[in-house]
């Protein structure tokens, strides 16, 4: 199909690509998973089965893999116009998209330092497709560029200065483009312009943030200098007491040995000690484990206690917004986390919370409810996709 935009998320074993038609339609997607291990398997959306990778097979072979698939549907008969990359960490360099060519390659390298978990994937990411397509236009989409709009009273930590000046210790923020998708969709469902609407945005996954967006730009955040800050989220601990690191080495951890229980054993799956997976835990939790209770528990009010943080940065507030999986579609935790919040006037109907039918049915707040509550799928290929194209040809998207 003519006029194609690709859109590319790559992960440390794992390959997203998704593609739009001229007019931002999403055709399909395909993921490729287990990269570089022996059981590699890829998929496309549609299509009447697996679609075989060698073993131990690169994010090269994998994206080359989804192509021919993609071109055997008829989906991909030329090069796209354009190829959008979910790039993690912009750091202070990027404020919005960017049409990548050796300097912002080399900007991109610069933050691994913020992010060396993400961006040296993400690269891998780019080389994979300029191998394929070296004469499509590639944009890199940050997930931090969304949050450049920070106040410094919001993003500077309470550290020595020289930490900021020398080393770029600040708080980032992520998940930028589902945060970016929720002012636009959020303004378009109150039917206001985003520039004149103030909402919290809560990101609900398996990665959880939220932000604060006044008159449509982002002012507060709960992630940080790495993904690590802020809420409690499915193997991430979210905020803990910094001293907790110096406690645990009396103890014989080591700096890495902690990072890796605060990235990828804490949060809901370790608060239970069974699943980060938020189906689970309430299924668990309705057969009596009372693990998975106490970790649906904190998880809420943890979030609530941000949701009422975040109104600090506000001068007014439209609309309370969840997105993610978990936020679109866990109607006990929306439940939960608003009956926290009773005494900022909101309140929530059950009903509408237990049956919402997605964007056209979008509200859930109660009939006394100050603010309003909006359930909104989130779509960050989407947001990747427009940019993409706006970058690449300029006037074509925004």
């Amino acid at each position: 199909m003519e006029g194609t935009i690709l859109v590319v998320n790559c992960g440390s074993s794992s390959l997203k690509v998704a593609l739009f038609d001229p007019q931002l339609k999403k055709l399909t997607s395909g993921l490729a998973e287990r990269l570089g291990k022996g059981d590699a398997f890829a998929s496309l959306k549609g299509s009447s089965g697996p679609i075989e990778l060698a073993s131990k097979a690169n994010h090269e072979d994998a994206f080359r893999a989804l192509v021919s698939a993609l071109q055997d549907q008829g989906l991909l008969d030329e090069a796209p116009v354009a190829i959008g990359h979910r790039v993690v960490h912009g750091g202070e360099t990027f404020r919005e998209a960017a049409l990548i060519n050796n300097d912002v390659l080399s900007a991109i390298r610069d933050c691994a330092g913020l992010a060396p978990l993400h961006n040296p994937v993400n690269l891998l990411g780019i080389n994979a497709t300029k191998a394929l397509f070296p004469d499509t236009p590639q944009v890199a989409v940050f997930d931090t560029a969304f949050h450049q709009t920070l106040p410094e009273a919001a993003y500077l930590y309470a550290l020595p200065l020289e930490f900021y000046w020398d080393w770029g210790v600040r708080r980032y923020g992520f998940h930028g483009t589902s945060h970016q998708f929720m002012a636009h969709e959020a303004a378009r469902l109150l039917e206001k312009t985003p520039a004149t609407t103030s909402i919290i945005s809560a990101h609900l996954g398996n990665g959880c943030s939220i932000t604060a967006i006044r008159d449509g730009r982002s002012v507060d955040t709960s992630m940080g200098l790495t993904p690590l800050e802020g809420l409690v989220m499915g193997t991430r601990s979210g905020d803990v007491d910094p001293g907790l690191v110096d406690f645990l080495a009396t103890k014989g951890m080591s700096a890495e040995e902690v990072n890796r229980v605060l990235n990828n054993e804490s949060g809901l799956l370790g608060l239970s000690g069974q699943t980060n997976d938020m189906r689970s835990l309430t299924e668990l939790a309705d057969h009596g484990h009372e693990p998975s209770q106490t970790a649906i528990d904190v998880f809420c009010f943890r979030l609530a206690r941000y949701i009422g943080a975040m109104m600090a940065s506000l001068k007014h507030l439209d609309a309370l917004v969840f997105t993610g999986g978990i936020g679109e579609n866990s109607s006990r935790v929306r439940k939960k986390v608003v009956k926290h919040l009773g005494l900022f006037g909101f309140s929530i109907d059950n009903e509408l919370n237990n049956h919402h039918g997605g964007i056209s049915k979008a509200h859930i707040e109660g009939a006394d409810s100050r603010f309003r509550i909006l359930v909104i799928p989130t779509n960050e290929e989407l947001v990747i996709a427009r940019e993409a194209l706006a970058a690449a040809r300029p006037g074509t998207a925004g």
